[in-house]
């Protein structure tokens, strides 16, 4: 019973925060045409889908995640974390420590990437 109470509060925050945030959007743009804005305003511009930056990104990351498995292992043997059995902290951390450095680096390495092909 206690776990289908905390779903429902999930769904209902989560559309609770969609609800408001639609709600808002709407009435502001409506607010910035009555003013006398363009349309125009209001059209995405994003950049075209790239199968080849997208596994660029997802190569960094599982690299990330290996070497920080690695890391994370060498670390918790070298403190002698495998007789207690706490390795899981060093790994679990250095995991998402890693992990984080890689899309960082996929990030920057795409924004290269992309400023380059503009010019």
């Amino acid at each position: 019973m206690e776990v289908m109470i905390v779903f429902l509060v999930f769904f209902a925050m989560v559309f609770g925060i969609a609800y408001v945030f639609f709600t808002t959007r709407n009435k502001e743009r409506l607010l910035m045409i009555e003013k006398g804005a363009d349309a125009s305003l209001f059209e995405r511009k994003s950049t075209p889908f790239s199968i080849a930056k997208f596994i660029l990104n997802i190569a960094l990351l599982f690299m990330g995640i290996g070497l920080g498995i690695f890391l994370g292992w060498t670390i918790g043997d070298a403190l002698g974390a495998r007789h207690n059995q706490h390795i899981e902290v060093y790994v679990m951390s250095s995991v998402f420590i890693f992990g984080g450095l890689g899309l960082v680096t996929g990030f920057f390495i795409t924004r290269k990437i992309e400023r380059a092909d503009t010019k």
